[in-house]
C-alpha cells in the first residue's frame, strides 16, 4: 500500500495549495512507495510565516534552555523507539543497506539530538571588563530567529537532524526542506517531534521543487538564516539570493575524497579501506574515494593485496 503523506506547517498536516503531488520511489526497484505533496511557492511562504510568528511570540525561544533540553531528549527516547521502523524506511527510500541505516544512521541520529539537548543548558555569555569606562561589554548568547534548513537525497533525516537539533537547541524556529527524491524519514520525524512537545510552528516541513521552493525559502526577508548541504553550484545561488537581508548563511558543498597511500602505510588496511569505503551509503557520499594515489614503494606491496 502507498502511504500519502502531507506537510507539515504550523503545527498542521496540510495539502499542497496546488493540490498536486508527486511519487516518491524505492531506487533499488522503481517502486512506489509513498505519495508526497507538491509544495509551491505559497506553500514555502506559508511555512516561514509560521516559523516567523512562533519565533517572535517567544513560544519557543523564552522558554528556558532546561525546558527546551527536556523536550529535545523525549524527541531522541521517541526516535530510538522507533529506530528500526525509521531506519527500514530510510533504507527502502534512499536505497542504503538496512545495516548502514540501522547500525550507523540512527544511533548518530539519536546520539546528536541528545547531544544538543545537553547543549542547550550549557549556552553562556562572557563578560570583558569595562574597557571604555562607560560599562561592561558583554557576550550575550541569543537565538538567531528563522533558520532554513535545505537536505540533500544521501543523509535525509541525520543531515537535517545536524540543522534542526543545534537550532532548536539555542531557541530558533526551523523550516526544513528535504530533497525531494527522499522526503520521508524527515516527515515522521516531524510526526515524532510534535508528540514530544515541539510547539506548532517552530518546525515545519516543506516538500517539492527546489528551484521553487528553495528560491523563497533563500530570498524571503523573514528568514534569518539558511543551511545548504549540496552541490557548489546550489550553493552559489543560495549565497547570492540570500544576501538581499544579508541572511546568514552555512554551506557544506560537494566534493570527493581523494585516497592516499603513503610508503609507511598499512598495505592490507588500505586495501580493506579501499575496497569498503565506496559501498557506504550506496556509494551516495562525498566521502567515496573515486581518486587513488600512491606512493612508488607502496605500489610494491599490492599485487599481493589484491
Amino acid at each position: 500500500m502507498v502511504e500519502k503523506y502531507k506537510m507539515f506547517i504550523g503545527g498542521k498536516w496540510v495539502e499542497s495549495s496546488s493540490r498536486e503531488t508527486f511519487d516518491v520511489r524505492n531506487p533499488a526497484t522503481e517502486e512506489v512507495i509513498a505519495n508526497v505533496q507538491l509544495g509551491t511557492k505559497e506553500d514555502a511562504k506559508s511555512a516561514i510565516d509560521a516559523a516567523r510568528e512562533k519565533f517572535d511570540s517567544g513560544v519557543w525561544s523564552n522558554k528556558t534552555p532546561a525546558e527546551r533540553s527536556l523536550i529535545l531528549w523525549k524527541l531522541a527516547d521517541l526516535v530510538d523507539a522507533n529506530s528500526q521502523k525509521i531506519a527500514t524506511l530510510e533504507s527502502m527510500n534512499v536505497g542504503k543497506t538496512i545495516k548502514y541505516s540501522r547500525d550507523s544512521d540512527l544511533p548518530f541520529i539519536i546520539d546528536n539530538l541528545r547531544f544538543f539537548a545537553g547543549a542547550a543548558r550549557l549556552l553562556e555569555g562572557k563578560s570583558a571588563s569595562e574597557y571604555s569606562g562607560l560599562g561592561t561589554s558583554i557576550i550575550r548568547r541569543e537565538p538567531i530567529g528563522v533558520v532554513v534548513g535545505v537536505v540533500p537525497w544521501n543523509y535525509p533525516l541525520y543531515i537535517a537532524v545536524w540543522k534542526m537539533a543545534p537550532a532548536l537547541a539555542a531557541g530558533n524556529t526551523v523550516v526544513v526542506k528535504p530533497a525531494s527524491l527522499t522526503p520521508l524519514t524527515l516527515l515522521e520525524f516531524a510526526k515524532l517531534a510534535q508528540i514530544a512537545g515541539v510547539p506548532d510552528g517552530v518546525l515545519n516541513v516543506v516538500t517539492g521543487p527546489g528551484e521553487v521552493i528553495g528560491e523563497e525559502l533563500a530570498t524571503s526577508p523573514k528568514v534569518d538564516m539558511i543551511s545548504l548541504t549540496g552541490d557548489t553550484s546550489t550553493g552559489k545561488k543560495i549565497m547570492q539570493m540570500a544576501s538581499g537581508n544579508l541572511k546568514k548563511v552555512h554551506l557544506e558543498l560537494g566534493g570527493k575524497a581523494p585516497f592516499i597511500v603513503l610508503d609507511d602505510a598499512n598495505i592490507d588496511s588500505a586495501t580493506k579501506g579501499l575496497w569498503s569505503q565506496p559501498s557506504g551509503t550506496a556509494g551516495r557520499i562525498v566521502l567515496q574515494r573515486l581518486e587513488f594515489m600512491f606512493m612508488r614503494a607502496s605500489t610494491m606491496h599490492l599485487p599481493n593485496c589484491w
